[in-house]
């Protein structure tokens, strides 16, 4: 018996087993993905879901997972799944009832992804005729919840007990408030939701339940202010003291680079110091004596100047963008064609005059790894591509602390949320 992830990506939904001490078999397509799921030791069919043969797993399936692409549906893209729900919608209960008409629904689709939310049903409908599965879990974006809804109908009919719903990934302690249609059915038994461990606020524990904890923040899966991984110190028009620049204007280097270049420097708390040289004649400041300071050497002297900024990170390009400070968890991240439109970016609690704000630190990519902690993969992730395969992956992973709360309870296996490390 064994376990069948659909549209299984590079192994969010594997990485949970795994930890859970399960193994599952993972389809998918991407070639970079299955190279990904390769070198954490996952098992993978490289196959295009909608062409392969569900026979292959009737009567030997015990559970069921499904993450359909969500690029048609998704609020980062043109979201012409939802001018395809209808034809998708008639795509499921036709497969439900063992009629195959995807090709003339394809046909007719705008987005042809769209009709990949209905290919669960395909395989579901198969294994039903030799009584499984046990389990069925799946996960889409918010607006795919009236599908699931359909899905939750039609197994009703076949004995499973379903819920279905949207869950924030915070919840759950990822630190990303990522919301997500989740379907949960069992055969044997009642399907609902996991309860929280976490809240926006912590809360104490009482005759009412047994308490939750605070929201993971960024700050805090990645290591920011420990005293292992201190947060950079960043000076403008050079590194600290006067020292080399950690990441010249216009370069994309990352505070990752900086680090290793021994630019950056330990700081106690989870501030970022900035030493102002704005009433520096310029290319003086900028040329003058430079030090090269290691990473664990002691903060240098700042002058009066000097203003205290923090990180926060910026999710996308866009004039509406969602703007987190590394003391909360990070927004949805999601990355586009342009491979990673997350920049970590400096802003400070006081308010500056118009004439200091030119001596912000200029906006410095996210990291794969960095993007990797916040979706609660473990930081030495074998993530294979280059960069934009790489986040494309991260971007449509499913967040491995979430999988385990949701498959945990179909296991019965008890959950330690400890065994998820983040930052290492």
């Amino acid at each position: 018996m064994t376990v069948v992830d659909l549209f299984a990506g590079p192994g969010g939904w594997s990485r949970a087993l795994s930890v859970l001490g399960v193994r599952d078999v993972g389809l998918e397509w991407d070639l970079w993905a299955c190279r990904t799921r390769a070198a954490a030791g996952q098992l993978t069919i490289r196959t295009d879901v909608a062409m392969y043969p569900a026979w292959p797993f009737v009567g030997r399936t015990v559970g069921f997972i499904a993450s359909p692409p969500c690029q048609a549906w998704s609020m980062a893209g043109k979201r012409l799944g939802l001018l395809d729900q209808p034809l998708v919608h008639q795509a499921v209960a036709e497969l439900a009832a063992g009629r195959d008409t995807r090709a003339a629904l394809l046909a007719a689709c705008r987005d042809e992804r769209s009709l990949l939310a209905a290919e669960p049903m395909r395989y579901l409908h198969a294994l039903n005729t030799a009584g499984g599965p046990e389990w069925v879990v799946m996960e889409e974006v918010p607006d795919v919840l009236p599908l699931w809804r359909q899905y939750a109908a039609i197994l009703r009919t076949w004995g499973f007990s379903v819920w279905t719903g949207i869950l924030n990934a915070a919840d759950y302690g990822v630190p990303q408030t990522r919301k997500r249609a989740i379907l949960l059915a069992s055969r044997v038994r009642t399907a609902e939701p996991p309860p929280p461990t976490h809240a926006k606020a912590a809360e104490q524990e009482s005759l009412f339940g047994p308490g939750r904890k605070q929201w993971v923040s960024m700050a805090q899966a990645l290591g920011w202010g420990a005293t292992d991984r201190p947060v950079p110190t960043v000076c403008a028009g050079g590194g600290p003291g006067g020292g080399p620049e950690p990441f010249p204007s216009g370069s994309r280097k990352t505070l990752t680079d900086a680090r290793e270049r021994g630019t950056w420097t330990p700081h106690p708390d989870s501030e970022v110091i900035l030493a102002s040289r704005r009433k520096a004649s310029g290319r003086a400041a900028r040329h003058g004596a430079r030090e090269r300071r290691p990473a664990k050497a002691p903060a240098p002297t700042f002058t009066p100047e000097a203003h205290h900024w923090s990180w926060s990170l910026r999710s996308n390009n866009q004039p509406n963008a969602t703007v987190r400070r590394a003391d909360q968890p990070a927004g949805t991240l999601f990355f586009g064609h342009r491979a990673n439109e997350c920049t970590w970016i400096a802003d400070t609690a006081s308010a500056l005059p118009d004439s200091e704000q030119q001596s912000a630190p200029a906006p410095i990519k996210i990291t794969a790894r960095e993007a990797g902690v916040l979706q609660s993969f473990p930081a030495d992730y074998p993530w294979a591509g280059n960069k934009g395969q790489m986040f494309s992956q991260i971007g449509n992973a499913v967040p491995p602390l979430l999988a385990a709360h949701l498959l945990a309870p179909h296991l019965n296996i008890p959950l330690n949320p400890d065994d998820f490390t983040l930052a290492a």
